[in-house]
């Protein structure tokens, strides 16, 4: 009995970290690096491409988790999680609208058009989970995941990766497996939520970077 207790808060604690580092708040940022140092942007200079990861990471994390802070301090939200649905709203509009801005960043720095409507794809994720928010919910963790393996599948398959991005790309894979098997160990989503949480992420991304990319 103590044996399967350990293990059950050792799979918790691993739950966590791993729905902490792969947070969907993050996910802009990794797949900004994954633009600027496996694709063909990699030939950019190493300031130029750290200059735009700091400046996305700063819109989309840092000022998001900063919102979410601040309305936790002053009582406007219970739980910096935002487990309750009901206090989703207003960090995810603020989210959203972060989101735009770097979109918006990234066209104004001459992107190619694809990294852009990867930013645009990642904005349209997040405005989607936060209408189903209203009714229901899905995996926003998944959702990141999802258009992080969709924006390598594009990479991968139209030609613009520095390299063969397979092994990169199973790995995605792999790791989304093992974030949605966290999601709901910590029973925070349900089995359809965290798939169709990754396939709202996967379909965003990909129609953004394949039909107007």
């Amino acid at each position: 009995m103590a044996s399967r207790f350990k293990q059950f808060k050792l799979l918790t604690a691993l739950s966590r970290l791993i729905s902490s580092m792969l947070n969907p708040m993050l996910a802009p940022t990794y797949g900004t690096i994954l633009v600027l140092w496996t694709s063909v942007l990699c030939s950019e200079s190493t300031g130029t491409r750290t200059t735009i990861v700091i400046v996305m990471m700063g819109l989309t994390c840092i000022l998001p988790v900063t919102c979410i802070g601040l309305m936790h301090h002053y009582g406007f939200i219970s739980d910096k999680r935002l487990r309750n649905p009901k206090e989703r709203t207003i960090p995810y509009i603020f989210a959203i609208v972060c989101y735009v801005i770097a979109t918006f960043y990234i066209n104004s720095i001459h992107a190619p058009a694809w990294f852009t409507m990867f930013a645009a794809g990642g904005t349209l994720t997040l405005l989607i989970t936060t209408l189903v928010n209203f009714k229901w919910k899905i995996s926003a963790h998944m959702g990141g995941m999802g258009g992080i393996v969709a924006l390598l599948y594009q990479m991968h398959v139209e030609g613009i990766s520095a390299f063969d991005l397979f092994w990169v790309l199973c790995a995605a894979i792999m790791l989304s497996g093992l974030l949605g098997s966290a999601r709901m160990l910590l029973k925070c989503h349900t089995a359809p939520q965290v798939i169709l949480g990754f396939a709202n992420g996967y379909a965003c991304v990909t129609l953004a970077m394949k039909l107007l990319g």
